[in-house]
């Protein structure tokens, strides 16, 4: 009898292990390692379940059209952060604290960063206004993100303008 409590409860314990969210900053690690491995640079994300505008955001960078043109340039990564309720859990653990790291404690969601293979902030979502612009969906929104793309990645000008329409187009 022992010993079928000792094997369901080291079954309940890999179980529950093999279910946690990965550590925020393990995920930024493999992202880095990654984007240094394959000479690209990271775009990191913070977002919920819960966030209308995030799955916005994903949603337009895994278009047909879009996909291609991120997965070229960058490697992208998702930090789970500020879920609430029952919705906690799937959080990752250390995101709030990555996020707050780089300026985003209130800067709402999707916040977004892009890194070079060294961890160095190369763009972010906020605006001159230090707005969070978070998914664009304005003109002038898409124009500063198409901006930030230019700047921190090796986008041409056609790929701009295939996110830029694809950002555009009312969601």
């Amino acid at each position: 009898m022992k010993f079928s409590k000792i094997v369901l409860i080291v079954g309940l314990l890999f179980f529950q292990l093999n279910f946690a969210q990965e550590k925020a900053d393990l995920i930024l690690k493999k992202a880095l390692t990654e984007a240094k491995t394959q000479n690209k640079n990271v775009l990191l994300m913070f977002h919920a379940s819960w966030c209308k505008w995030c799955h916005v955001m994903e949603k337009n960078m895994n278009l047909p059209e879009t996909k291609p043109v991120f997965n070229k340039e960058l490697i992208t990564a998702y930090v789970d952060v500020l879920e609430t309720g029952d919705k906690k859990k799937l959080e990752n653990p250390g995101g709030e604290e990555l996020m707050n790291k780089y300026k985003g404690k209130d800067a709402g969601l999707p916040f977004w960063l892009i890194l070079n293979p060294k961890g160095k902030v190369l763009a972010d979502s906020f605006n001159d206004k230090k707005e969070n612009l978070g998914c664009p969906s304005t003109a002038e929104e898409v124009e500063v993100f198409a901006a930030k793309l230019k700047k921190s990645s090796g986008m041409s000008d056609k790929e701009l303008q295939i996110v830029k329409e694809a950002f555009m187009k009312k969601n």
